[in-house]
């Protein structure tokens, strides 16, 4: 069986905690290359990437992950 089967016979608070878990796991990296740009001391490097909101994208995987996260909790806890 396939992840995607798999995933769509999960509940729905298992699906919306597998996705606020994703979602945490990404806002975890935003949080990473925010820190590794902060970093660098070469400037012309920096231009070379270009420009990515890196700290806005964490704040929006966050908060987007607590939610999913807070509304499945109910459930989960229910067992």
């Amino acid at each position: 069986m396939n992840l995607v089967a798999q995933f769509e016979l999960l509940s729905d608070a298992a699906q919306l905690a597998l996705l606020g878990g994703a979602c945490w796991v990404f806002a975890v990296f935003a949080s990473v290359m925010e820190w590794r740009r902060g970093r660098s001391r070469n400037l012309a490097r920096l231009e070379q990437v270009g420009w990515m909101p890196w700290t806005g994208l964490f704040l929006l995987a966050a908060m987007l992950g607590a939610g999913l996260l807070a509304m499945s909790l109910p459930a989960v806890l229910k067992g």
